[in-house]
Parts: C-alpha cells; sequence; structure tokens
C-alpha cells in the first residue's frame, strides 16, 4: 500500500538531512521509496526557532501502521532527534500522514494523522504528490488550501532526483 510521509527539519544542515532520510525510507524492509515532493520552507507552527524545511515523501510498503511508525522514529533518532519539550526545534522529524485505505486511532498512531488538513507545508508538498487526493470525512485535500493560504510556505526546490531524472 502507498503511505506518505511527512518530513521536517530545522536545525543543522536541512537539505542533506532530509536527503539522508530519503535514503534510509528508500532502504525500509519491505518498502521502496515511490515519489517525494519538492522542498518548502515554512515557519515553526506553535513554536519557535529557525523555519523548517518541509517535504512529503510516497512510499509503497508491506510494514504494518505501528511498524512504519516504529521504523520512522528509529530514523529519526538515528539523526539526532531528541523530545525536550512538546515542539521542541529538530534534526529530523517523520510524520506518517496516511496509508492508503487505512483509519487507526491508537495512543501512539492516528492514520490519517489529525492535523494534516490544516498545515499548508503538509498539503501543498501532499498535493504535489497525490492531486486528486480525498480523505474519509474531509474531502478534496486541495479544497482546503484557502483555508491555510495565510501560512508562511514558500518553495524551496527539488530535494530528490525524481523518477527519470
Amino acid at each position: 500500500m502507498k503511505a506518505y510521509i511527512g518530513l521536517g527539519a530545522n536545525l543543522g544542515d536541512l537539505v542533506a538531512t532530509l536527503q539522508a532520510a530519503l535514503s534510509a525510507l528508500d532502504r525500509l524492509p519491505q518498502s521502496r521509496l515511490i515519489g517525494v515532493s519538492s522542498g518548502w520552507r515554512s515557519a515553526p507552527v506553535d513554536a519557535g526557532g529557525p523555519d523548517f524545511l518541509n517535504a512529503v515523501a510516497c512510499l509503497e510498503t508491506a510494514l504494518a501502521p505501528l511498524d512504519l511508525l516504529d521504523a520512522l522514529q528509529s530514523i529519526e533518532l538515528a539523526y539526532g532527534r531528541e523530545r525536550p519539550y512538546h515542539h521542541a526545534p529538530r534534526t529530523l522529524d517523520l510524520d506518517l500522514l496516511l496509508m492508503e485505505g487505512q483509519v487507526l486511532s491508537e495512543p501512539r498512531l492516528q492514520l490519517p494523522h489529525p492535523r494534516l488538513h490544516q498545515r499548508a507545508f503538509v498539503l501543498r508538498p501532499l498535493l504535489e504528490l497525490a492531486p486528486e487526493l480525498a480523505l474519509p470525512g474531509i474531502g478534496r485535500l486541495d479544497a482546503l488550501l484557502p483555508a491555510v493560504a495565510g501560512q508562511r510556505l514558500h518553495h524551496d526546490g527539488v530535494l530528490w532526483p525524481q523518477a527519470g531524472s
């Protein structure tokens, strides 16, 4: 199934870290990286610190949602992720945004991600990969772009070579 992963970083060498994280995602067992959005710069939400560099990756995976979450958290740790307080600046943040056909509400994971439709830094790159995407109870995500138009966000170029490049 397809899984969409939000990537973000606002500490250290942002481009190098996100590129390394994409390589790590591509090496996950029973998974392969099939798409990556361009990079987007955004202000931190509900926090201070430097701007984030964000992107969304699409994986084709046979991993179960919680197994994929564990793998994402292991990658974060490998790149120095610390959680000293809620919304702390971070070297790497990997969020499991949604998995094709999966609706899940567990203490460790909610699918689809409960705030993905409220964040321009998630919507814009996600819609690059899946322009027709709709979520149960929410509808088409492209229809939600006007609601996040006031969030500071700008395009930052290609992070990963696309297929055929």
